[in-house]
């Protein structure tokens, strides 16, 4: 990584504005933090700052506030949990920027940590607005950005900071650049990579990126009707993106161009009603009705991504293999989830939803690295520069 790290300056006793990723799932009726994974991603730099005695100011967005105060969208909550997991006391500033945020930097000690309000609450955030990125890099003497997840943003707490502090990565932050860039550049092979999710579109890009480094491709979710259909399949009412037909059938060829064996469902969960009334049954991926729709991947599909996944040393997952929302459309998901738990391979799990999934799962620790970043990591691998890396110190 060619981008300088806290580890790289001296932070010692200096006030340290750190942009953390805590836009964490709260339960709206109670404020009670239901997941606390991206809280507990940061402790690495945390620790480490407030082992070296800097006085840490960390801030962050929570969620789409209107550019006002929202008390479900506060992260009063959040510095609650924090000081309950790192074991020490956590201030909290009523404002990101002001003089009550002013006041809390000013009563700091060395080794203290402070949580700023919601930087969303304020217009210049998301506008990058330079009077509110000034004020905000003025309460401290140095940035450390450990926000992968949002680096993707050019906000004003991710990029506009950086014109007026010092600015290096986070622990977090260059874990996330090291692994994901890792697939980019030469992952141990085999190389496997299974994609999911609803559309073609939303995968295009990293595909392409990342085709001649691989060795198979699995597709499955709800594009790989698009990608059937290409192969003059019968898809039912399967949701496909019909401008993106010859892209699919374009990605096809170019997989078989680079050697790399891309391998379809070949059975399928189908329904009349992607609903809780759905009734899911299995059919061959040639025996689809025209009246029905495809729902998840079938049993043999997953015995057969099972078998081209055992055989590789790196495996990257993103996207969910059905309709995971519903019980009954979950279980191709599910089953692809526990054999990448299982095996020996380097998995790598992309951000967002397919997260979210191996987390409720309890499989995120048998993972090799689950990523924080969703539409970030996208990005990256996607082979696109993201706003809050470029911005930071080169070493």
């Amino acid at each position: 990584m060619n981008k300088k790290t806290l580890r790289d300056i001296d932070v010692s006793g200096k006030r340290v504005l750190v942009r953390v990723d805590f836009n964490v799932p709260m339960d709206e009726a109670t404020g009670v933090i239901t997941d606390d994974i991206r809280i507990r991603a940061s402790l690495p730099t945390i620790q480490y700052l407030v082992d070296v005695r800097a006085r840490v100011i960390l801030c962050s967005h929570l969620g789409r506030p209107k550019n006002k105060p929202e008390e479900k969208y506060s992260l009063r909550p959040v510095a609650k949990r924090l000081a309950e997991i790192i074991g020490k006391p956590v201030g909290f500033a009523a404002d990101c920027i002001g003089p009550q945020a002013e006041a809390a930097v000013k009563a700091m000690k060395d080794g203290d940590l402070l949580l700023l309000e919601n930087v969303r609450f304020r217009t210049g955030e998301e506008k990058n607005d330079p009077d509110f990125a000034r004020a905000l890099a003025s309460l401290a003497d140095a940035y450390v950005d450990d926000a992968f997840a949002a680096a993707h943003r050019t906000h004003a707490s991710i990029v506009g900071v950086t014109r007026h502090l010092p600015a290096v990565a986070g622990m977090l932050m260059e874990k996330e650049l090291v692994t994901l860039g890792g697939l980019l550049r030469d992952p141990p092979r085999p190389f496997g990579a299974l994609f999911g999710g609803a559309k073609v579109s939303d995968k295009v890009a990293l595909m392409e990126n990342v085709m001649h480094r691989l060795d198979v491709l699995l597709v499955g979710g709800g594009m790989a009707a698009t990608f059937l259909k290409t192969k003059g399949y019968e898809v039912g009412q399967s949701l496909i993106e019909a401008d993106l037909l010859d892209t699919a059938a374009m990605m096809t060829k170019k997989a078989t161009g680079n050697g790399v064996r891309l391998v379809l469902p070949s059975d399928v969960v189908i329904t009349d009603e992607i609903s809780a009334k759905g009734i899911a049954r299995v059919v061959p991926v040639d025996k689809v009705p025209a009246n029905m729709k495809i729902a998840d991947i079938g049993p043999q599909t997953v015995k057969a991504f099972g078998a081209e996944l055992k055989a590789c040393r790196t495996v990257f997952w993103n996207g969910p293999m059905g309709v995971y929302e519903l019980p009954q459309f979950a279980s191709g998901t599910r089953s692809m989830a526990e054999l990448l738990a299982c095996l020996k391979a380097k998995t790598i799990v992309g951000g967002g939803s397919t997260a979210e999934i191996v987390t409720t799962l309890g499989l995120a620790g048998k993972m090799a690295f689950v990523s924080t970043g969703g539409g970030a990591s996208m990005s990256y691998l996607s082979g696109e520069k993201l706003p809050g890396v470029e911005a930071l110190l080169d070493k």
